[in-house]
């Protein structure tokens, strides 16, 4: 415990009644001794170890029921517990780039103490204090993020403060189109990315720290990990850690990136956390306060935080409750398909499955929005033939059929483009595409303009010369 809460707190000391798992209840002698709910309380266990709580209800008996950002092993019964007197607060500064820390704002990358010169923030906040009113304000042409990355660009455009949902599983080319992503929009924006790893495997946060680290962009990343191994508690606030970096980082007028890995974590831990406090639950088993929770960490992400979030859908079962919550907070929905990740497509989004809210005229203008929905409408009626072609072969279609279904084709694999942090695995140099671009060579595509180029030249390229 440090000594300025000890002294701050010497009169509000508790006593550790009941450990049940992750769940403690630390019992106060007055009622005005009682912490506030989000307040931290810190005990010690007897082989000297720290444990930071967090105040979740409020008892009677003067009994603050609190949940464990670390493990409870060797906590014992009448422990003393000291209210600190303020939420849990976090180190935020310049000199956490580069760096991973945990739930609490503490290094667990091996590098050492992290000092940023005592600038702290804390990761709970008045969503209604904070939260500014949208009434009357409009997403304009001007707020849209450039990524450099055709089929991003413009079939899903990023609009700054819009959240993005990444839909896929294993080996679909989720991190490499994150990385990206990153590494575009830190490259030529000179923003800022935190990247939030909730509840996953420990495997992943340390590939994910050395591919950052080869490709030179460690030192414009914050990482905050809380992590499978670690008590839902952990896994559960750890979003609000990053979320508080972005926030630091914008107010420094950047852009910045927030991507949460995985969200759907988030919704689990809470689970968990109220079986754990004895919550009835609702008809499909997820906590009661399901929708609230998932409101509050999506309303602060606003101004020039742009989110992306990867999203674990259980069972491939669309209509599960906590997935329906996540995604009517998004603005876009990308799926990552496995059939285009075997046919060499990337980045291996399927736009037919895939859905933008911000492809609209007044955001992006009527140029982009009509040659998006050209491409879509050429993509379905593709679709729809291909499965014809299976059958019967490409040389029995009508004209017009085989003249939109090799344009199809063409604006397929003029979809697909190298990227930077993937130089190493396909050997060409990446590149990143302007939107303009983008649009010309999707316009003479649908014009008829490139009929007579085989379609193997649209492969694998940047714009279109």
């Amino acid at each position: 415990m440090t000594g300025a809460a000890t002294e701050v707190s010497r009169e509000r000391k508790g006593k550790v009644v009941a450990v049940q798992g992750p769940v403690v209840d630390v019992k106060f002698e007055k009622v005005e001794e009682m912490p506030d709910l989000h307040e931290t309380v810190v005990t010690r266990t007897f082989d000297r170890r720290d444990v930071t709580l967090l105040v979740a209800e409020h008892l009677e008996g003067n009994i603050a029921r609190c949940v464990a950002l670390a493990s409870t092993l060797n906590l014992q019964r009448n422990a003393v517990a000291v209210a600190a007197g303020h939420p849990l607060t976090i180190p935020v500064g310049k000199e956490l780039f580069g760096r991973i820390v945990n739930v609490m704002g503490h290094p667990i990358d091996g590098k050492g103490p992290i000092d940023t010169g005592g600038q702290m923030a804390p990761i709970h906040k008045d969503i209604s204090r904070v939260a500014v009113s949208a009434e009357g304000v409009k997403k304009s042409k001007s707020d849209v993020l450039e990524t450099g990355i055709k089929m991003v660009d413009l079939l899903f455009p990023v609009v700054r403060g819009s959240k993005t949902g990444i839909i896929g599983g294993a080996g679909c080319g989720k991190t490499v189109l994150i990385m990206e992503l990153i590494h575009n929009i830190v490259e030529e924006h000179e923003g800022a990315c935190v990247f939030t790893g909730v509840g996953e495997r420990i495997r992943e946060g340390n590939e994910l720290y050395y591919e950052f680290e080869q490709v030179g962009i460690l030192d414009k990343i914050m990482m905050a990990f809380g992590q499978m191994d670690e008590p839902p508690g952990a896994r559960f606030n750890v979003i609000l850690t990053g979320i508080t970096l972005a926030e630091y980082l914008q107010s420094l007028g950047k852009e910045v990136l927030l991507f949460i890995d995985n969200v759907f974590r988030f919704v689990q831990a809470g689970a968990e956390i109220s079986t754990l406090l004895g919550r009835t639950p609702s008809e499909t088993g997820y906590q009661p306060t399901l929708s609230s929770e998932v409101g509050d960490v999506h309303e602060r992400i606003k101004g020039s935080i742009s989110a992306f979030e990867a999203v674990y859908v259980p069972a491939d079962d669309l209509t599960d409750p906590a997935v329906v919550a996540i995604f009517s907070y998004l603005d876009a929905v990308m799926v990552l398909s496995r059939e285009r990740t075997q046919l060499g497509l990337y980045p291996a989004i399927d736009p037919l499955a895939s859905s933008c809210s911000n492809l609209d005229p007044a955001i992006v203008g009527q140029r982009h929005f009509d040659l998006a929905q050209e491409m879509l409408r050429i993509l379905t009626k593709a679709e729809e033939l291909r499965r014809i072609v299976a059958v019967i072969g490409i040389d029995e279609l009508s004209k017009a059929d085989r003249t939109l279904y090799e344009r199809a084709r063409k604006l397929t694999n003029f979809m697909t483009q190298p990227m930077f942090v993937a130089e190493s695995y396909v050997g060409k140099k990446g590149e990143y595409v302007k939107i303009g671009d983008t649009l010309d060579g999707v316009e003479k595509i649908i014009d008829g303009r490139m009929d007579d180029r085989p379609e193997e030249q649209f492969y694998m390229i940047g714009k279109l010369e």
